[in-house]
C-alpha cells in the first residue's frame, strides 16, 4: 500500500498458514482502499483496547518471528538487491516495524479494521498484525500452532522486501495502468512472491536457528490448501471466479512457499519472469 500505495497482504498472505492470513472474505486492497476514502468521513479512532492474556503471548511470540526474519534477512537481501534492485533502492536491509493492533487503526494505507486480518503497508513500510485474527486461523483455516502463526509474520515480512526491491512499486504502476481483471494477475504474483520469500525465510532460519519442529511441514502445508482463493471461493459461494482471484490457488500457493522452502535462496525464482507469465 507510499503516496498512492495499497496495503499488501492480508494473508496475504500461502502456503502455510501464514499464507492463510492473506485472503479473507474481502479483498485486503480493495478493503483498505474502500476504508480510507471512509476515513475522510469519520471521527479519529479511539484508543484500541488493551490486550487480553491470551494476546500478550502472542505478541511476545510475533516480536521474537519478526527478529528471526530481520536475522536472515539482513543476511541474504543483499544478494537479492544486487540481481533485483535498481538505482536508489537500498542495497542493504531496511528493517519493518511491527505494529500489532484490535479494533481499528489509522495507517499511511488508510483505517484498517480487524476483519482484515494480517497486512503489509508500503506506504510507512509497517507490519500490522491483528492478534484476534490468530483465532480465527485457528478455528476457521484449521491452521493452529506456533508455526502457522510465525508463516503469518513472514508472508508480511515478505511483502516488505518485496517494497524494498521495487516490485511493490511495479505492481501499484500496474494498478494504474490496467484494468481490474488485468491487473489482479499482478497481484497473484506479487503474493505468490511473498509465499516464495517466506519458504526462503523458513530455509535459512532452520539451517540457522533449528526453529522447525516435526509436523510443522505438513501443518503448514495443509493450511495452505485451504487459503487459496479457489479453496475459499468455492467454500462462500460454491464456485470459483479465476478471474478474480488476488492471492492465487492452494496449488500456486503451496508451489510457491516449497520452493521457496527448498532453495533458500531469493534470487532462484521470480514469478515475475517470462519463464511464469502463464501465472
Amino acid at each position: 500500500m507510499s503516496g498512492g500505495q495499497k496495503a499488501v497482504g492480508g494473508l496475504g498472505a500461502i502456503v502455510m498458514a501464514l499464507i492463510a492470513i492473506f485472503i479473507f472474505k474481502k479483498d485486503p486492497v480493495q478493503t483498505l482502499a474502500e476504508l480510507a476514502t471512509q476515513t475522510s468521513q469519520q471521527q479519529s479512532v479511539g484508543p484500541a483496547r488493551e490486550f487480553t492474556p491470551e494476546e500478550q503471548a502472542l505478541q511476545e511470540h510475533v516480536e521474537k518471528v519478526l527478529t528471526l526474519t530481520e536475522d536472515v534477512w539482513e543476511e541474504i537481501y543483499p544478494y537479492a538487491a544486487e540481481k533485483f534492485s535498481s538505482g536508489g533502492r537500498p542495497a542493504q536491509y531496511v528493517k519493518p516495524k511491527l505494529v500489532s493492533f484490535s479494533g481499528r487503526i489509522n495507517t499511511a494505507c488508510g483505517l484498517a479494521d480487524a476483519g482484515m486480518g494480517p497486512f503489509y503497508c508500503p506506504g510507512d513500510q509497517q507490519v500490522y498484525i491483528d492478534l484476534a485474527f490468530y483465532d480465527e486461523l485457528k478455528k476457521k483455516f484449521k491452521a493452529p500452532g506456533d508455526f502457522a502463526q510465525a508463516y503469518v509474520v513472514a508472508h508480511e515480512v515478505g511483502h516488505h522486501v518485496q517494497k524494498l526491491l521495487g516490485f511493490s512499486d511495479f505492481v501499484n504502476q500496474k494498478r494504474r495502468e490496467l484494468s481490474p481483471e488485468e491487473f489482479n494477475k499482478y497481484s497473484v504474483k506479487l503474493e505468490l512472491q511473498a509465499d516464495f520469500f517466506a519458504g526462503v525465510w523458513a530455509n535459512r532460519a532452520q539451517k540457522n536457528f533449528g526453529v522447525l519442529e516435526s509436523g510443522d511441514i505438513e501443518e503448514g502445508l495443509r493450511a495452505a490448501g485451504a487459503v487459496g482463493d479457489d479453496t475459499i471461493q468455492k467454500r462462500m459461494q460454491g464456485y470459483a471466479v479465476p478471474e478474480s482471484f488476488t492471492h492465487g490457488t492452494a496449488e500456486q500457493r503451496v508451489k510457491w512457499f516449497t520452493l521457496g522452502l527448498k532453495s533458500g535462496d531469493p534470487r532462484s525464482h521470480n514469478p515475475f519472469d517470462l519463464a511464469y507469465e502463464d501465472l
